[in-house]
Order: structure tokens, then C-alpha cells, then sequence
């Protein structure tokens, strides 16, 4: 349950009342609800949360809305937003609380930057002692986040016990073998992730200490790159506490001890904070007590993954490691296609269209479960920890320089007609179409068509800027219903001849009675006028077409997309007027698929488990745009993922194995080819093709460039951002940007830094917790476009930097 300042204006489909009480404002919208702001019949003011439409039927979510609500009542209210009213039982679930003025952890820390030492302090005694009134009620909240912490007047509050349980039924409570995994990665503790049902106080006290780290430094001491490395560092890793006051460092170490018993209580913490004491030995579980770490004056721990290389910390204007070219990789090792499949008839020359590389969380195809919430790219069900997501990017076939270097400088290129250095925010769409579903984050995609910039996600089926003047002239939402809930966050599927293809949601019946209906929409990049749309498929089964996940992908010929109630079949939606041109079964019996392109070639790549899980297969195939049928297919160990193609061969990478190395898939013999690289692939990186080069990079900052004809390793740098996206690139240098905007140019042929700016101020909306890495860059001659905060782009001539 938020308070916070004012939100979001009412629309046409908000209630007058909810409960006898006045509904005045909006103050936002989340996974589980709506939350308003409204006025008691005496005049004081209240926020209500009433609960989204498709989870009121559901009946384990009203038993956890019951559970919210007993709670929350539990507890004092001296250190919480006090229970006002409730109704489990009403068409839509609410609860209405005390509204408290000010803003939330999180909001403020981005807006405002790293608490000082004395508001820390505060902070710190603050929670422990709210944690102790909440513990003694016999509660663990099991979601403590900056989110969820309230910076009122009188010091902090905690609110939104949406997933906490009464401490005493927790070995015996149902709800917690349903197999689901609650709570927030980045602020949750080991056991939360390891066994569930053992959770107790001790996990508050563990995220207590990641949000102090957070409020001391603007991140949490585990983030990473995706919620199961998050998970696996938890778990396993080391906090990076670097930047926590030393005075602080003792307790929040203490705090973030792997073993419960090893953490303090929260009176005992309180007490500490209060009369000044300094932590003690504490026993480790099934061990004698032990010395604490350093006390006060202390480094801070380095991060649980550090930055490498070692010379990381590279400045503008200092050189970076500079690698040698390593010997030859060795062999490579060869492998014919099946020779039952027929040979590609069209191999044609590599084509290099308009536009930069698209990046792409590559998971295997997303369908909507029964009960998916916004929060879910977070929250997600972790019940076993396996193996580090891997982000891959398909990059448009480039012409491959004469040696393993980038090419040379060419002449300087032009600006786009008219342009100028600009800053600009997405419009909300109107209230007549429901406006936004309340997922403040960046955009997920952006494309660039003749003279617009047209971008998509935080809940925009897709947007446009002026090229040259950021002039934001279109908006319109992923979800047009009065309700506005999908909970999808939108993303380009692909541009054609002025037109940009995305996709639209609203909710659908299931067999379960919650599902979705998706649609796949095209629209003219200049105008935003809708040219054709055609539904892909509706209810709980039905798979988003969402592009970077790999669910759909676009060609000349028009998108191709899974299809259908089930998602068991792929389609290809005609480019001129959506018109369903062919259908072709889904081969889901082989393991999952993904679609993908490259050269306005579509790729149908699936993967399943073979040897009873131990091992994976890949199998590539070639889609045939005119019958959909596979023109070829190549099989191949491996879970592999497209990179892209270059020159006139298919680029991927092995998403499971660090040591594979490169695998290449030639275009015209369909010949597979596996390039060993000379260094191990660096644990937990992304990889990127771009201009001819893979980049490894990981969100410490590092970076590696490797030829993908030799598999030699050029160089490695660190370009200095936190939770850096994909990169792009000049024929002179590689540009990258982190969630915030701040921007880093690298040397194309050496690696060095040589220019760095800023991040910029995005009003502290965003949500820190939902950016997993800064977004796709775009470079239109000498013109860069960074999208970053909350739907927000700013533009720069690289010449300038």
C-alpha cells in the first residue's frame, strides 16, 4: 500500500466510492492493484488499494488479501500505515490505510541521490525498531524494499504486507508449499530462495541490510543482470558493500550474515543503533561463535563478482588493459546438415538494413500464466536456483573489416536534417484509453523509420520522437481496456516500409477464468494511424508476441509470430494488411522454441534437454516465407542463441556453456562450424554482435571485444556503468549507457575510454528493481539517442563528447 505524494489523474473507469469512502486521486497501480487516495466521512484522508479484476475470483489470492489484511492489523501502526477498513469478501478486495504524506526509500534515493550519514543513521534505528513492533505481533514481513518503506515526518514507515504471515504458522501454512517463491530478489534472503517454509524474522533483518546498502549507495548489495543471478549471489555470493559508510558497515554485515542465527534480532539491532554499542561475536550455525569482521575504518567488501579485468577502473584519459592477440584457438570443429533436409534455394547476398542492433533478454517463449502480476520480472518463482540468464542481441549483417581490428575512421557522417540536441518524456496516452497500467520503467525497444524514433514498453504498445527535434507527437498503450491490467509491458516487433510493428493486450477468458487476448498491430511510424491489426491468440495459453523475447519476429514479407489459443503453431501476418498468409505447427515436441532473424531472413531455433536433462540440443532451421516450411536445418549441441549474422554466416553463442565458443552457421552450405575462443567466455556476461565484433560484457563494467573469424580476443576495458546495456557502435568507437543515462564512448580498436557523460535526472520514477540494464542505443550518423529513466530519450553528437 503506497502513500506518497499525489499521483496519477482519475480516469473515466475509477469508481466514485470504494467503501462508502471518496475516491479523490489516483496514486498509482501495481501487480496486485489499483491504490487511491480518498477522504473518510469525518475528513481525513486514506489510501485504498482495491485489488485488479483478474485475481478477485481467484480464491488463493483472497486468502492472501485476508492474510494482508490480519497482518497489517497486528501491528501497532507507529511504525506502519494502521488498518482504517477492509473488505476481503466485495467484488473487488480493498484495504484502506492511513495515508501517509512524503515518499517512499526508493523514489527518494533516485531522485535525491545516497542518504547522508545522519538521515542513515535515523533510517537504520528507524526500521529496526519498526522490524521489532513488527516481529513482536508475531508478523515477518518477507518483502522489505525501499519500495516499501515510507520517509514520513516522524520517521519511516513500513507499509504493503502483501506477502507477509503470521511467524507462528509458518511451518504449517498451505500457502507456502504452492511451490512459489514471494518476495523481491535483490532485498530477499538466502532462505527465502533455498527453502521458503522456513522463513522467519531473521529474513527481514537480511533485507533490512540490502535496503540500508541500497539507501547509502543508490543499489543493492546482489544486483545483477537478471533475477536468477540475482538469486545465485543471494544465495551464494558476497555483498558489494562498496560505498556504505564505515560506520554503518558493521551492522549491516551483520545484517546480511548467510545463516539466520548469525543475524541480530531487531530489538537487539535497535538497541545497538540506539545507545551506540558495537556488534558482538555471533555463533554461526552449528559452529562456535566466531570474530565479526572489521569494525568501523574497514574496506569495504568488493563486489561478490568483481569488475574485470583487473585494471577496471579505467578513466577517461587513462589507458585500459591492453591484451595481446592470443595464440591460434585451435581446431575448429566441423558439422555437415543433416543431409534429409533440403538446401536453402535463396542464399543471396548479406543485406544490411536500415536501423541498429535490438537487444533481447533472450528467454525461451513467455506465455501468460493464470495468475501473472506486473511485478513478475521480478517476483519471479525461484524455487530452484539454476544457472545465470544470458542476454543475447542479433545485430544487422555489416560488412566484415579485411583483419580481426574494427575498421578504420571513414568520413565524418551527417546529422539528421533540422537536428539539434534534445531531451524528451513519452506522453501518457489519454484517459479515454485507459491510460497506463503503473509500470514506471525504460522502453524495452526503440527502431529507427525515415524520420521518427519510435520506442515501446513501461506499457506503450509504442511511441514516436522527432528524429531531429525529440518532438513527442504519438503515444499509444499495450492495453486500451477501461481496466488497463494486462500487466504487459510492450516492445517492437520489428519496422517495415514506414510502419512499425508492436503488440496490444487486454484481458481474456481461460479455462482457469483469467487468460489474455494478444493482438499484433501495425502502424505508420509518422502518425501512429493504425494500418491493420490481427489478433494472434487469446487465454491463458497464449503466447505474447513480444520481439525481444523471441516470440515473434518481423521480415519484407511481413511479422512472423506464434499463434494461437495454445501458441502450438507459427504464422506469418502479411505485411500490407495482416492477413494471415500461412500456418505452420509449432514443433514444441523437440524443446522450446524461440523465432529470430537477421538479414530479413526468419530462424525457427529450438532447443530441448537430452541424456534426462543432462545435456541440450539445438536444432536451427531457415523459415521459408512463402510456405513457412523449414528450407533447411542444421542440428547442433548445445542450448545456442542467435547473435546475428555476419558476412555470409549465422553467429551464435552457447546460452549454457562458457567454453564452447563461438558457433557459426554458414549461409549458403549451411556448414556449422564451432570457433573456439582463446580465453574462457567471462562468467555471468551478455554477448553482442556489433560492426563485425562480439562484446562480451558484464554489469560491473567490463568489457571484452572478440573476433568471431578468429575467436581471438582484441581487447578488454571497462567502460566505468553500472548495469550497462547494449552497445552500439561507430566505425571508430563503441558506445555504451547505463539505466540512469550516463553514456561511455570506447575506443573501437583499443578499448580505452575516451568519453564519458553523466547520467540524467528521470524525476526518480523509475523502478530500479524492474531495469536490468540500460537500454538499446541508436546511432543515426553522428546522432545518438539514449533512451533511459522512464520513457525518457536524450540525444547527443558524439562529436561533442
Amino acid at each position: 500500500m503506497t502513500g506518497g505524494t499525489y499521483g496519477m489523474a482519475l480516469r473515466d473507469s475509477d469508481p466514485a466510492e470504494v467503501g462508502g469512502y471518496r475516491i479523490e486521486d489516483r496514486l498509482g497501480s501495481g501487480g496486485m492493484g489499483v491504490v487511491y487516495l480518498a477522504r473518510s466521512a469525518s475528513g481525513r484522508r486514506i489510501a485504498i488499494k482495491v485489488v485488479h479484476s483478474q485475481y478477485a475470483d481467484d480464491d488463493e489470492f483472497r486468502t492472501r488479501f485476508r492474510r494482508e489484511v490480519a497482518a497489517a492489523r497486528q501491528v501497532s501502526g507507529a511504525f506502519t500505515a494502521p488498518v482504517v477498513d477492509a473488505d476481503a469478501d466485495a467484488t473487488h478486495p480493498w484495504m484502506a490505510t492511513l495515508y501517509i504524506p512524503g515518499a517512499d526509500l526508493g523514489t527518494h534515493v533516485r531522485e535525491h541521490g545516497p542518504l547522508p550519514l545522519p538521515r542513515l543513521r535515523g533510517l537504520a534505528a528507524g526500521l529496526a525498531e519498526a522490524l521489532r513492533d513488527i516481529h513482536r505481533a508475531g508478523v515477518v514481513h518477507r518483502d522489505l524494499k525501499p519500495a516499501n518503506v515510507m520517509l514520513a515526518e516522524d520517521g519511516p514507515r513500513v507499509i504493503d504486507f502483501g506477502i507477509s504471515r503470521a511467524a507462528e504458522f509458518a511451518a504449517s501454512d498451505v500457502l507456502t508449499q504452492t511451490g512459489r517463491v514471494m518476495g523481491t530478489p535483490p532485498f530477499m534472503s538466502p532462505e527465502q530462495f533455498a527453502s521458503p517454509q522456513d522463513v522467519g524474522p531473521a529474513a527481514d533483518m537480511f533485507s533490512l541490510g540490502s535496503v540500508l546498502t541500497y539507501a547509502a549507495t543508490c543499489r543493492g548489495p546482489f544486483d545483477s543482470p537478471s533475477p536468477y543471478e540475482t538469486a545465485l549471489r543471494v544465495v551464494e555470493g558476497e555483498p558489494d558493500l562498496t560505498g556504505v559508510p564505515d560506520e554503518l558497515l558493521p551492522f549491516v554485515r551483520l545484517c546480511l550474515e548467510k545463516h539466520q542465527k548469525s543475524r541480530p534480532a531487531a530489538d537487539e539491532l535497535f538497541t545497538l543503533l540506539r545507545d551506540g554499542g558495537t556488534p558482538g561475536p555471533r555463533p554461526v550455525h552449528g559452529a562456535a561463535a566466531r570474530p565479526v569482521r572489521p569494525w568501523p575504518g574497514a574496506r569495504p567488501t568488493e563486489p561478490a563478482v568483481t569488475a574485470w579485468p583487473d585494471a577496471a577502473r579505467t578513466e577517461r584519459g587513462e589507458t585500459s588493459r591492453q591484451l595481446p592477440e592470443a595464440a591460434d584457438a585451435g581446431r575448429d570443429e566441423e558439422r555437415r546438415p543433416r543431409p534429409d533436409r533440403p538446401p536453402s534455394e535463396h542464399s543471396g547476398p548479406p543485406h544490411d538494413p536500415a536501423g541498429t542492433p535490438r537487444g533481447a533478454e533472450r528467454t525461451r517463449r513467455r506465455r501468460r500464466p493464470a495468475l501473472l502480476m506486473v511485478s513478475a520480472a521480478v517476483a519471479v518463482a525461484l524455487t530452484v536456483v539454476v544457472t545465470t540468464t544470458v542476454t543475447l542481441i542479433r545485430e544487422n549483417d555489416r560488412p566484415e573489416p579485411a583483419d580481426d581490428r574494427p575498421a578504420s575512421p571513414t568520413a565524418e557522417a551527417a546529422l539528421p536534417e533540422g537536428w539539434k540536441p534534445w531531451v524528451a518524456t513519452a506522453k501518457a496516452p489519454g484517459k479515454s484509453k485507459g491510460g497506463l497500467g503503473g509500470v514506471d520503467t525504460s522502453f524495452k525497444s526503440c527502431s529507427v523509420v525515415g524520420t521518427s524514433l519510435v520506442c515501446a514498453g513501461s506499457d506503450l504498445m509504442a511511441t514516436r520522437f522527432g528524429l531531429a527535434d525529440g518532438r513527442n507527437t504519438w503515444s499509444r498503450p499495450v492495453d486500451s481496456t477501461p481496466d488497463g491490467a494486462s500487466g504487459d509491458e510492450g516492445a517492437l516487433i520489428g519496422t517495415g516500409e514506414g510502419r512499425v510493428y508492436g503488440y496490444g493486450a487486454e484481458d481474456a477468458e481461460g479455462t482457469s477464468g483469467v487468460g489474455s487476448g494478444y493482438t499484433v498491430y501495425a502502424l505508420a511510424a509518422e502518425t501512429g494511424k493504425e494500418l491493420w491489426r490481427t489478433p494472434t491468440g487469446s487465454g491463458e495459453m497464449a503466447v505474447v508476441p513480444d520481439g525481444p523475447e523471441g516470440a515473434a519476429t518481423s521480415v519484407p514479407e511481413g511479422v512472423i509470430t506464434f499463434y494461437g489459443s495454445q501458441g502450438d503453431q507459427y504464422a506469418l501476418l502479411d505485411a500490407e494488411t495482416g492477413e494471415v498468409r500461412w500456418r505452420q505447427p509449432d514443433p514444441g515436441g523437440q524443446g522450446d522454441c524461440v523465432l529470430d532473424s537477421a538479414a530479413d531472413r526468419a530462424y525457427l531455433i529450438c532447443t530441448a534437454e537430452v541424456d534426462d536433462g543432462r545435456s541440450s540440443e539445438t536444432t536451427v532451421s531457415e523459415i521459408d516465407p512463402a510456405s513457412g516450411k523449414p528450407r533447411w536445418t542444421v542440428e547442433s549441441e548445445g542450448s545456442l542463441q542467435m547473435l546475428g549474422r555476419q558476412g555470409g554466416r549465422l553467429v551464435l553463442t552457447d546460452g549454457l556453456s562458457m567454453t564452447r565458443g563461438l558457433i557459426l552457421i554458414d549461409a549458403a552450405s549451411h556448414k556449422l562450424t564451432v570457433r573456439r575462443l582463446a580465453e574462457p567466455r567471462p562468467e555471468a556476461s551478455r554477448a553482442y554482435l556489433v560492426r563485425g565484433t562480439v562484446y562480451f560484457t558484464r554489469t560491473s563494467g567490463g568489457v571484452r571485444a572478440v573476433s568471431p573469424r578468429t575467436g581471438r580476443t582484441l581487447w578488454e576495458s571497462n567502460t566505468t556503468l553500472e548495469r550497462q546495456g547494449p552497445p552500439t557502435a561507430s566505425a571508430t568507437h563503441v558506445y555504451f549507457a547505463s539505466p540512469s543515462g550516463r553514456l561511455a564512448a570506447l575506443n573501437a580498436r583499443s578499448g580505452k575510454v575516451e568519453a564519458t557523460r553523466d547520467g540524467r535526472d528521470d524525476g526518480g520514477r523509475v523502478d530500479s528493481l524492474l531495469v536490468t540494464s540500460g537500454a538499446q542505443l541508436l546511432l543515426v550518423g553522428d546522432a545518438l539517442y539514449i533512451p533511459y529513466g522512464v520513457r525518457s530519450v536524450y540525444t547527443v553528437d558524439v562529436r561533442d563528447l
